[in-house]
């Protein structure tokens, strides 16, 4: 188990990188220089270049790429081009919105999920077992801000529950604000989530379901529920903790897109706004972040799936 948590680190590492290394290039091939970011429509020639010397993007690209590896290294995101604030104390700001915001909309997810899949997988000989099916089919064809979009107009607009958009100003502090803020987005990613992740649970459940460990508990005297329960769910797990970890990475990546449907100020606004000024600090650090999140939820999951299964701790060669 050490040798394979050490190995999965080295490639956790090696995978955050790569994507540094992708991250820069990329940054690197947009049109314009970052220095525009500090300036006015009207600056001279010598203002562009002392605003250059002053971010460092007169110099080669080699040195360049060393200075942004090294403070990565030291978790030195440096600080906005516009604001002159530090990009990771902002970034820990706007994540006070987005990680409760993922957390709660994944919890729900599955939720939502287990059951209804299990259900679809049991009784898919009855109509709401088909049901279930078809709706968790059409769920993943709309849209997420299609969904949130059609959320505000039911709850917000036309039954006035719940606040179309926006979060308070103090934060957290205003609890009871807060709260009420994030139902809507919440389960906008609830729901989208819960519909991909009915499709995995019913598809294990099934594979549970005719397995030769599920007849012969069945033979030996065990009650349907009790077989499923004993025997299927450990079993029928494996499978999907790699897809939750997936699905987690996927949970926090819509959830910067459901933040500019609210009006939220988590990671998507700051992205956007980032992106529109070339504020090409807070771009990077909150792709970065962002990234090394999803690296971190899957490592994890990998992790978790050889404490369930133990046939998976038993091997001695591991992709």
């Amino acid at each position: 188990m050490l040798t394979y948590l050490l190995r999965r680190l080295v490639i956790l590492i090696l995978s955050l990188f790569l994507a540094a290394v992708v991250l820069f290039v990329l940054l690197r091939l947009l049109p314009g220089d970052p220095a525009n970011a500090l300036l006015g429509v009207g600056a001279t020639a010598e203002q562009i270049e002392a605003a250059r010397a002053q971010i460092g993007s007169d110099q080669p690209l080699i040195v360049q790429f060393g200075s942004f590896i090294g403070n990565l290294a030291r978790f030195d995101l440096g600080a906005s081009f516009v604001s002159r604030a530090g990009v990771l104390e902002e970034i820990g700001n706007r994540m006070s919105v987005t990680l409760p915001l993922t957390i709660i909309g994944f919890l729900l997810a599955i939720a939502i999920a287990l059951p209804l899949g299990i259900v679809a997988a049991v009784k898919s000989h009855r109509w709401y077992g088909a049901a279930i099916s078809i709706v968790s089919q059409l769920g993943i064809a709309i849209p997420v801000f299609w969904l949130g979009i059609l959320l505000v107009t039911v709850f917000a607009i036309n039954l006035r529950i719940f606040p179309s958009g926006g979060f308070p100003l103090k934060g957290w502090a205003n609890f009871g604000e807060a709260a009420t803020a994030m139902v809507l987005p919440a389960l906008t990613v609830a729901l989208v989530i819960a519909a991909s992740l009915i499709r995995y649970v019913r598809a294990a459940t099934l594979d549970v379901l005719g397995s030769d460990y599920i007849r012969t508990a069945r033979v030996l005297g065990a009650s349907f529920p009790e077989a499923l329960v004993r025997h299927g769910i450990r079993n029928g797990a494996v499978p999907v903790v790699s897809i939750l970890g997936i699905e987690l990475a996927t949970t926090f990546l819509g959830a910067v897109v459901v933040e500019k449907v609210y009006a939220l100020p988590g990671l998507g606004s700051m992205l956007l706004l980032a992106i529109q000024q070339r504020d090409y600090p807070n771009v990077q650090g909150v792709l970065f972040i962002s990234t090394l999140l999803v690296l971190l939820i899957g490592f994890a999951a990998d992790l978790l799936q050889r404490f369930i299964d133990p046939r998976l701790r038993g091997r001695r060669s591991e992709p």
